[in-house]
């Protein structure tokens, strides 16, 4: 399986993904048009799959993907899953030293007591640095930026779907993080999810400043201007 959000930038083709562990509760709107839509295709598969339940999948672990750069859980947030099961995908990547695996979560506070491989690369997303409640059940922008600074391994942060931010905060975060790979990206479902997001300006002015010190790697990037579902776009 190949996983749309993320693209190998040595082969320009999506990075396949590997699912040993699918499903979450977060509830992030924007997941509703995407990952909850895609995981109804496996209603003959796997119930749990269908409903975006957190489960493992045990059968999986031996089944990765041959390619320099695997999507690790990436139907899914790890951090759902149990110690056992944690330690075991994460041995399973360590087994694969020649492989880079991404693993990224909502949580990183559900790696803080493990050994991360050297080549998993652990990565969170921060659409804003402001309030994500009204969007999100997952921990706060602020935890999950405190969280993975205390991980002492390979990072990287996706900010999509991009929503309005303080951008002084957000080059001193990421500046903190220190991740290795940034992704950045709107929202690419305006006509059905509606978020309040920067504008093209604003987002330039913060892909500049990251690109003085890591990889950036631009998703959707689009101006925005009029209406959405009747509510007019707002801006700082």
């Amino acid at each position: 399986m190949v996983n749309k959000m993320y693209k190998d930038k040595k082969t320009d083709k999506p990075i396949p993904t590997w699912n040993p562990f699918k499903g979450c509760d977060f509830n992030c709107v924007y997941c509703e048009p995407s990952f909850k839509r895609q995981a109804k295709r496996q209603k003959h598969n796997c119930k749990d799959c269908y409903n975006y339940k957190p489960h493992f999948h045990p059968e999986r672990l031996n089944k990765i993907p041959k390619a320099n750069l695997v999507f690790a859980c990436g139907n899914g947030d790890i951090s759902f899953a149990d110690i056992k099961q944690k330690a075991l995908i994460l041995r399973a990547m360590q087994l694969k030293p020649k492989q880079t695996f991404l693993l990224q979560t909502k949580n990183p506070e559900c790696l803080e007591n493990f050994r991360i491989p050297s080549n998993v690369i652990v990565g969170t997303t921060i659409e804003t640095n402001r309030d994500t409640r009204e969007i999100s059940k997952a921990p706060l922008t602020l935890t999950r930026y405190n969280d993975i600074c205390v991980l002492s391994c390979r990072k990287s942060v996706t900010i999509e779907p991009i929503m309005n931010f303080d951008l002084d905060v957000m080059i001193d975060w990421l500046w903190a993080i220190n991740p290795e790979i940034v992704w950045v990206g709107y929202n690419n479902y305006p006509e059905s999810i509606y978020l309040v997001e920067p504008t093209l300006e604003k987002t330039n002015k913060l892909i500049d400043e990251l690109n003085t010190f890591t990889d950036v790697r631009l998703k959707t990037i689009r101006s925005i201007k009029g209406k959405i579902h009747g509510k007019k776009i707002r801006f700082d």
